[in-house]
């Protein structure tokens, strides 16, 4: 099989779509941020989610940046990494509250219940370093990647327009979460859910049709 760039950002299509569908269903199925749901089966298994879909937005947002990448110019690019660099910082965050918090729950009960805190807004318990300051920080490489990305890929007019729309709106809607207690505002996570699926699935089902040979005279 020959892998071309084509294929490759084809699949990163898949990528964002699947990226998408994960962000929504984990907002329906997360456990509340507390001690006790920390060492459930249901932790484990929303968190592993969570970096599974991590990676799979990464590789997503890579096709659809690499699909328009001399039409997005340098606003595409600025929000390719900043996004990017919010997945990742996603992923990290993920692994600690999914393979390190149910290890320090019975020991160190009060850093687990300020790392939560991070996250559900509750007043932090315990020495945290520059976590906090991390993870705002990854709330506007969101925001501002998110929308730059969205703008740029209106603008390159390759990929439909309502989606990129929707992923621009969908990172800045995320200023009302102080409006709405949390866990409601979840909800803020399904359009930008619907973004990437969408998004992903016009990468995925995208056909490029083979340019003609040339037509030579005799």
């Amino acid at each position: 099989m020959k892998i071309t760039a084509s294929y490759l950002i084809r699949w990163a299509g898949l990528a964002a779509l699947l990226a998408g569908v994960l962000f929504i269903v984990i907002q329906l199925i997360h456990p509340l941020e507390n001690l006790s749901s920390v060492t459930t089966r249901t932790w484990a298994i929303v968190h592993s989610m969570t970096i599974t879909m991590s990676i799979f937005a990464l590789l997503g947002i890579a096709g659809i940046y690499a699909r328009q990448l001399k039409e997005a110019g340098w606003l595409g690019l600025a929000g390719f990494l900043l996004f990017s660099l919010f997945w990742v910082a996603t992923t990290a965050f993920t692994f600690v509250e999914a393979f390190i918090l149910p290890l320090l729950a019975s020991d160190a009960p009060k850093f687990v219940e300020g790392f939560l805190g991070i996250f559900s807004g509750s007043a932090n318990k315990g020495n945290l370093g520059n976590l906090p300051a991390i993870a705002a920080l990854g709330g506007v490489l969101y925001i501002v990647g998110g929308l730059l990305l969205g703008i740029a890929t209106i603008r390159a007019g390759i990929l439909p327009r309502w989606a990129a729309g929707l992923l621009a709106f969908a990172a800045v809607s995320t200023l009302a979460s102080s409006l709405l207690h949390h866990p409601l505002d979840r909800i803020l996570a399904v359009p930008m859910g619907l973004a990437l699926a969408w998004l992903g699935c016009a990468l995925w089902s995208e056909r490029r049709e083979k340019a003609s040979p040339p037509y030579l005279a005799g």
